[in-house]
């Protein structure tokens, strides 16, 4: 382990479980250190499930980017909200104008608001919200939301005649074998301050932020977009790391939901999630054939020292 990755190690508390999985010239590596459960559990392994956060929406970009390659949808296709039609590519590149929560999930996620906001906000709420939401003008500013990543997925599964978990299932962890990727809950337990967290639920919008995986599903997962033309989805990999917009002040741009920054003579593309008991972040380099995935059981720090080591650490190889 070179001097990044253990400093990765030192951002989070000595009983914290991580996992991390790289490739890169130096062949492929799958690292892992403490337990399950704080300083109990077993150790933690390469098939251990985390809680991704919104890393889960490169899972709904994806699954967009499939119907968009089957001819199923078509990115300028909309939705109506308030009378004001939406078109999934906005809700994928964060430009819809929704807010960042819908209406009525703060009312709910209050009483559970530092273990599990989300669990008590249904989808029958969510459809409510639909025509109660204060939009923007669509396409003119760029406003993370996580309404609009979850409503994205939700669309997706209602087309599909499926739940979004049934939809990535069939479209995105069978093709590429992730047989550890799902909704359901994970081994790791989450901590937050030390304390142990409930499973992370998100009902209402599961393809926002509702996804665990395992390490070794994330080095398949990050491989098979640095070779796309090696998979089932090739077409839809390819179009996920497509760049639609520059960021305002920045020269990163914005691809179906991955963010990608572009270097001399390369691109790296990133995104990064928490739930309340868990940090995930993930990366990868298509010139350079490099990729990492970082997991831990502990929720994010105001510093977010997890993230910036990882990002160090993708940079590194």
């Amino acid at each position: 382990m070179n001097g990044h990755l253990a400093a990765l190690v030192r951002t989070v508390p000595p009983e914290a479980a991580l996992a991390l999985a790289l490739t890169g010239p130096g062949g492929t590596r799958l690292l892992c250190h403490g337990r399950t459960a704080g300083r109990a559990g077993p150790p933690v392994t390469p098939d251990t499930g985390f809680e991704l956060g919104s890393v889960s929406k490169t899972f709904t970009a994806l699954l967009l980017a499939e119907q968009t390659a089957l001819g199923e949808a078509r990115p300028e296709d909309t939705v109506t909200v308030s009378g004001t039609p939406v078109s999934l590519l906005q809700l994928a590149t964060h430009t819809s104008g929704l807010p960042r929560l819908p209406p009525g999930l703060l009312r709910t996620a209050l009483p559970a608001w530092h273990s599990n906001p989300y669990a008590a906000y249904s989808a029958e709420e969510l459809r409510r919200a639909l025509d109660r939401t204060r939009v923007r003008p669509p396409g003119r500013h760029l406003r993370y939301s996580n309404y609009g990543v979850g409503l994205l997925g939700q669309l997706l599964a209602e087309r599909a005649g499926a739940t979004y978990p049934e939809l990535l299932t069939a479209r995105v962890c069978g093709p590429l074998g992730l047989t550890g990727t799902g909704c359901e809950p994970g081994e790791a337990v989450g901590h937050r301050h030390g304390r142990p967290m409930p499973p992370w639920q998100v009902p209402a919008l599961p393809g926002a932020g509702a996804v665990r995986s395992t390490a070794r599903d994330l080095l398949r997962y990050l491989t098979a977009h640095l070779d796309p033309a090696g998979t089932p989805l090739a077409a839809a990999l390819r179009d996920v790391q497509r760049p639609r917009l520059v960021k305002p002040h920045s020269t990163d741009r914005l691809c179906l939901v991955w963010n990608l920054r572009p270097l001399p003579g390369r691109d790296l593309l990133f995104h990064a999630g928490a739930t309340r008991g868990c940090t995930a972040f993930v990366a990868f380099c298509p010139q350079l054939g490099t990729a990492l995935a970082a997991l831990t059981n502990t929720g994010p720090r105001l510093d977010n020292r997890f993230v910036q080591a990882s990002y160090r650490a993708f940079r590194a190889l």
